[in-house]
């Protein structure tokens, strides 16, 4: 009998009313680039195991890294001081649920340091210019297995990989230091490219030599995929929340049913998108993931929950319990949050190209840096493009120099005039994986730095 089977064996004889059992073995290799150089290379193992006990409407929870002896009965001992959460029904029951592509990759599991550190090179090599005068960045890999199982018969297991990896360079020439960032993030070495990544940031820092200064004004702003992922990351994704939306803390509060975009604009959740970084078969809870739709065509559609905040809300789960871990993947924590899997953006008809051919008066961002929310239940936001910062005039885009924008985001999302089909997965540092194509979204104020 397995140590979580032992969990489960015992909270039946300890006549618990619930327990839930999550385990997870994690492999992380990082490689770090400083210097234009390698500067360290680790591999690192984790196991650890968390449990969560309902009984008589009381949640109590803990976790270790082994095999500990009376973990359970520890866990235990805090149970009188614990408030019942009368709203609270079951942990789930088995179901079916679909098979998502392109979540695992063998290579990865099995990849060496020596191999990490080839792939950290390459990137490093792409990236190189006479004018770059400095390269920095990192490379992640993880590969898992997570396991999840509750006394209501749940029991689910998922093997999955990831890679992570971000080029930064730096470059003094011309009159005006600048940067650029190349970034992917993938499950499988399929789609996976470490010259693209260099060269990706190579070409955005060569590209905006010699900037000019944008003056203080209202642009239509073109926000390539790696700008507008941090914007659903950072500012988007949490309105969407059923305990966010039910607490009044959403811009959206109040509008479910209502129009809150341009038609052209279509906002979801998708857990089954292959290669997607947060795709997976079932929530961490155990529960069956399905693509939902936050806005769709204009309209708010819908909202996402794990089962605490579905019960508390009269509702039931969206299948968005979650157990996020760093950097990518999950850890073996015992409470579970609501999150998106893939917030992603459904593709439009343009390329890039023609959306700034066809912008008057905008400018193109590559890279947003400092992006929060100023005032979260009215929907403002602020942030700094820094990075791939093009003036574009008559559908001519040039170098310029950063801004700061701060603006609404009900604001951004009704004047958004077009969508790309650029798609690419994007993972901000820390945050949700979103999937995401360029968005232009007319007539907001920037000003210089």
């Amino acid at each position: 009998m397995s140590y979580c089977d032992d969990i489960l064996a015992r909270s039946r004889t300890l006549h618990l009313d619930e327990c839930e059992v999550v385990s997870i073995q994690k492999k992380i290799t990082t490689v770090r680039i400083t210097d234009s150089e390698i500067a360290e290379i680790k591999q690192n193992q984790e196991n650890s195991v968390a449990v969560r006990v309902i009984d008589k409407k009381r949640i109590i929870s803990g976790m270790t890294s082994g095999d500990e002896k009376n973990f359970l009965e520890r866990v235990l001992e805090t149970r009188m001081f614990v408030k019942p959460k009368n709203f609270w029904k079951t942990l789930p029951f088995p179901s079916k649920f679909s098979q998502v592509k392109k979540t695992y990759d063998p290579r990865l599991e099995n990849i060496t340091g020596h191999a990490a550190a080839d792939m950290a090179n390459e990137m490093i090599n792409a990236s190189t210019h006479k004018y770059i005068t400095r390269i920095s960045g990192s490379l992640n890999i993880v590969s898992e297995k997570f396991h999840v199982m509750n006394t209501n018969g749940i029991d689910c297991s998922d093997d999955a990989t990831f890679i992570s990896a971000t080029i930064n360079t730096d470059s003094q020439t011309g009159d005006q230091p600048v940067s650029g960032i190349g970034a992917s993030c993938t499950r499988t070495l399929d789609d996976f490219s470490a010259h693209g990544i260099g060269n990706d940031s190579r070409e955005m820092c060569i590209g905006s030599t010699n900037p000019k200064k944008i003056e203080p004004d209202s642009y239509d702003i073109i926000f390539e995929p790696y700008a507008f992922g941090e914007l659903l990351a950072f500012v988007v994704s949490a309105n969407f929340g059923l305990k966010t939306y039910s607490e009044k803390r959403s811009c959206f509060s109040d509008r479910l049913g209502n129009k809150v975009s341009s038609e052209n604009f279509t906002l979801s959740d998708d857990p089954h998108s292959p290669e997607g970084i947060g795709s997976k078969s079932f929530d961490d809870e155990g529960t069956p993931t399905v693509p939902q739709f936050f806005i769709k065509s204009g309209i708010f559609s819908g909202l996402y929950s794990d089962s605490f905040e579905a019960f508390k809300n009269g509702k039931i789960s969206s299948g968005n319990a979650a157990r996020p871990g760093s950097p990518m993947g999950r850890q073996a924590t015992p409470l579970p949050v609501p999150r998106t899997h893939n917030i992603k953006v459904t593709e439009g008809d343009f390329s890039k190209d023609e959306i700034v051919k066809n912008t008057k008066k905008g400018i193109l961002v590559g890279r947003l840096w400092y992006t929060y929310p100023v005032n979260p239940e009215q929907g403002d936001f602020s942030c700094t493009a820094r990075s791939g910062i093009k003036i574009i005039e008559n559908g001519v885009a040039s170098p310029a120099r950063p801004v700061r924008i701060v603006h609404n985001i009900k604001t951004l999302l009704q004047n958004i005039s077009a969508v790309g089909d650029d798609s690419k997965n994007i993972l901000q540092w820390g945050s949700i994986p979103a999937i995401t194509p360029t968005i232009r979204a007319d007539s907001i104020q920037a000003s210089p730095l």
